[in-house]
């Protein structure tokens, strides 16, 4: 869709300033196209082990491990329901739409509102073996 976009875009640069090479156009918006979608497609979930103990990361986010009091996978099959009806409103949620699954992390800890985290992986059992280790 962002390269179809950037095609349109650059047919109408072409059309309206005849006066600038017809390649121009292209080659700017596609590599503008390309750096949007890695940028959004850009999110990196790891557990790491440091001074203060293990930690969960999604993003630029992240949660002691000391305070999930479960987690489980949510397949492709589950997800439109663990994103539509089923959703808390109080829920951390990081959403690709084009990664299938979801890694739900349960949250114990009386100082956090939020109940638990809904985050998309294309490796959720890898996740969830680092969170169980």
């Amino acid at each position: 869709m962002a390269f179809a976009l950037a095609t349109v875009i650059s047919l109408e640069i072409n059309k309206g300033v005849p006066s600038i090479p017809r390649w121009i156009p292209y080659a700017t918006l596609f590599v503008v196209a390309a750096g949007a979608l890695l940028w959004l497609g850009r999110v990196e979930i790891r557990v790491t082990a440091g001074d203060g103990g293990a930690e969960l990361w999604a993003g630029e986010a992240h949660l002691p491990v000391t305070v999930i009091s479960r987690s489980a996978d949510i397949p492709r099959s589950a997800k439109s329901a663990a994103l539509g009806r089923q959703l808390d409103p109080a829920a951390f949620v990081v959403h690709r739409g084009w990664v299938g699954p979801l890694v739900l992390v349960v949250l114990n800890d009386a100082d956090d509102p939020t109940p638990y985290w809904l985050v998309s992986s294309r490796h959720p059992e890898q996740v969830l073996s680092a969170l169980r280790s």
